[in-house]
């Protein structure tokens, strides 16, 4: 049976990754920063009886990331599969977020998958087989405003799966790059409301642009299931677009020039109105 560790399973994408896992035959640990609080997973578990067990892992510690995967690894001998999924979606203007939120973000979306991916790779490499797969966004493809701290960690998070694809097709190992859209996980409600006074409207147009994508929502379970095929197929390919939307986002930002990309972002608020519902068809208002 096939070994195969999940970050950040508590809700989401995680949560159903491991799930889907499971249910394909993996056998999961599932990996969170408190298994004591009960939630989708442990209900879901609860009623399925998949064997999914559930660990102790806070990916923004080291002894913790590295110390329940080397755990896994003296029990079961090997990890086949990892999968990076832990992460935190802070929003926020340049100017008005302060130093340590970044800081925070770029530590639990691109250390912490770094801690565990420098964990599994020994012995994935001496075995010469592998898959690691890290979950970024079509934020690690787009730089939009209010997203600085949140797209910053995601663009660091496809450079390191860029280099290490290199640094490992040779033993064996694969690296996969999962890029969900607008899914709908609880990571939106807790987006940072906009501050009081700010300059910058880019927040709260944000949140409309989600809301609106949000009135279809789009199950966590197709990025996981995504992630098992992944997994199961022996793909090599790198990056994976994930969603009804995602490869329109990718597509629209790549039609747009840079100067074009500033000029949308310094729209007055009934231009982008006007813009986002003639370009993709949401009912977004201000």
């Amino acid at each position: 049976m096939p070994i195969a560790f999940v970050t950040g399973t508590s809700t989401g994408i995680g949560m159903a990754t491991a799930v889907s896992l499971a249910r394909a035959g993996h056998k999961v640990y599932a990996g969170m920063r408190h298994p004591e609080r009960q939630g989708e997973l442990h209900e879901v578990e609860a009623r399925e009886k998949l064997g999914i067990r559930i660990v102790t892992h806070d990916v923004d510690d080291d002894a913790s990331a590295r110390g329940a995967i080397e755990t896994v690894l003296a029990g079961e001998g090997h990890i086949d599969t990892l999968v990076n999924n832990a992460g935190i979606g802070t929003t926020g203007s340049v100017e008005e977020t302060a130093l340590s939120e970044f800081r925070s973000t770029m530590e639990t979306n691109f250390f912490g998958a770094l801690r565990c991916i420098q964990a599994v790779l020994p012995g994935m490499r001496k075995r010469r087989s592998g898959c690691i797969v890290n979950v970024t966004s079509v934020a690690g493809r787009i730089a939009i405003a209010p997203q600085a701290p949140y797209a910053s960690s995601k663009w660091a998070l496809e450079a390191l799966s860029e280099c290490m694809a290199q640094e490992v097709k040779s033993f064996g190992i694969r690296i996969a790059v999962v890029e969900p859209g607008v899914i709908a996980t609880p990571i939106f409600g807790k987006a940072r409301p906009e501050p009081d006074g700010t300059p910058y409207p880019h927040t709260r147009r944000m949140m409309e642009l989600f809301r609106a994508s949000l009135e279809n929502p789009v199950s966590p379970f197709v990025v996981a299931d995504k992630i098992r095929d992944i997994v199961d197929s022996g793909t090599w390919t790198l990056r994976h677009p994930v969603g009804p939307d995602a490869v329109g986002f990718l597509q629209w930002r790549a039609s747009m020039t840079d100067e074009d990309w500033g000029n949308w972002g310094a729209m007055t608020d009934d231009e982008w109105v006007a813009y986002v519902r003639g370009t993709f068809g949401l009912s977004v208002s201000l």
